[in-house]
């Protein structure tokens, strides 16, 4: 029984890119602080402020009762009265003969009711009825004497702190602006990574990247120079790879031309045939061998409409005499940038091995999501699964079935792999809907 990990099942819900994770990691910290912050600073804070003011607020109403209580009506009690009004910025008046029912605080927001209630409780306990209620920006307070009631309304700033809301505005702020200018520094960090990695992308399909060069933190600078020293390595590896196999074709063929003259100088006789068709089996293998080294070579990479090039390879095929039904599907119009020549030799391979091992061969062109699928399929003995991976081994030949070709030497599905991963694609095989072998080349789009 296998325990519950959130760790893992968090992993499918975090970002996958550099950027966000990134992000991430400045986002979470700056959520913590503003999470303490609010409440180590703002709410504690506001709650003591709003307590030591409502305490203030209940000292002065305890001061206008004392006020009312110890002086008699008459025109001295309410000099007084509006004397202290005036000074401590309230509305107060005495209602004679009314009465308070009850001791309520009204609909306040939850951190001010309890300070009014705790803290009138503590001044008044329980020899005055009071009852408060919010206007718009005052307090409305009545308290029950002995002969009336004491009605006072009270300006809300002075029971309740009146710069939380501005705490907030300038903590959110803060935290918008400090986020944008992560925002801004993760992206031009990020930038060159994701430059680096397309160009190493477009250098793995081949494709030619002249405008690249290192920028960054030094240590992507450090990846992206080594990417440089890299490639220049392979492309100066591959061109002299090309320029030997070039003198060593010129060499090898050199000589197989004067034999194939004096061959011919020689006439039809018993012994000549054979020696003539080893001589072009020779030439046949040096150009297999020669496809198979020089790989990618030199070529040019362009845009290709893969249907319309398809039908060419196909009529090619077809042109060549086969003897076996070769049929391609209708196909979407998909331009994609390929090396034409490689990937004529690796849709030709798989072709002509298909027709010499089935009766009926079909091409055709799917378009999944960012990739293309061309198939090749046949209707011919195939491949087992098990012996799949082995028929790709140069100059390897399988005991029984495809590769069992009159002269051929193992090369044909080698060459087609190296011409699809030249193009950043795969070549894979599989059952064929036909009953045979399903050829399957696989190409970024």
């Amino acid at each position: 029984m296998k325990l519950w990990n959130p760790f893992r099942h968090a992993k499918r819900i975090l970002p996958h890119g550099l950027f966000g994770r990134s992000l991430l990691i400045v986002v979470i910290p700056l959520l913590i602080v503003q999470i303490v912050a609010t409440y180590g600073l703002f709410l504690r804070h506001r709650d003591i402020v709003t307590n030591q003011m409502a305490k203030g607020a209940a000292a002065d109403v305890a001061f206008l009762i004392d006020i009312v209580n110890h002086y008699p009506p008459g025109p001295a009690r309410d000099k007084l009265l509006a004397l202290a009004a005036r000074n401590l910025d309230y509305d107060v008046s005495f209602l004679p003969g009314q009465h308070v029912v009850s001791r309520t605080v009204g609909h306040f927001t939850p951190h001010l009711k309890d300070a009014m209630n705790r803290v009138f409780q503590q001044q008044f306990g329980a020899a005055y009825f009071f009852q408060a209620d919010g206007l718009k920006d005052n307090i409305l307070l009545r308290v029950q004497l002995k002969d009336g009631v004491l009605r006072l309304v009270l300006p809300t700033k002075r029971i309740e702190a009146t710069n939380a809301n501005i705490f907030l505005f300038w903590m959110v702020f803060s935290s918008l602006l400090l986020l944008g200018v992560a925002i801004l520094f993760l992206r031009n960090q990020v930038r060159p990574i994701e430059r680096l990695a397309y160009a190493a992308e477009a250098f793995g399909k081949g494709r030619a990247v002249p405008d690249f060069k290192p920028y960054g933190a030094t240590e992507v600078r450090r990846a992206a120079q080594a990417f440089i020293t890299m490639r220049a390595r392979i492309e100066r590896y591959l061109q002299q790879r090309t320029e030997m196999l070039a003198g060593v074709s010129h060499d090898l063929k050199t000589p197989l031309t004067r034999m194939r003259l004096q061959l011919a100088m020689m006439g039809d006789g018993v012994d000549v045939a054979p020696l003539r068709e080893d001589v072009l089996e020779m030439e046949r293998m040096l150009d297999e061998y020669l496809d198979f080294a020089r790989g990618e070579g030199g070529e040019e990479v362009q845009q290709v409409d893969l249907a319309e090039f398809m039908d060419e390879v196909v009529s090619t095929a077809q042109r060549a005499g086969s003897n076996g039904r070769l049929s391609l599907e209708p196909a979407p119009p998909v331009v994609l940038s390929v090396r034409r020549q490689l990937l004529k030799r690796c849709l030709t391979n798989l072709i002509d091995n298909a027709l010499k091992h089935g009766k009926h061969v079909a091409v055709g062109l799917v378009r999944n999501g960012r990739f293309v699928e061309i198939h090749v399929d046949d209707d011919g003995p195939g491949i087992p699964e098990a012996r799949r991976e082995e028929a790709f081994r140069p100059f390897h030949r399988l005991d029984e079935g495809r590769n069992l070709q009159t002269g051929g030497v193992g090369l044909g599905l080698a060459i087609a792999r190296d011409a699809a991963r030249a193009h950043g694609g795969e070549l894979a095989l599989d059952t064929s809907p036909l009953g045979g072998l399903r050829a399957s080349v696989r190409l970024p789009v």
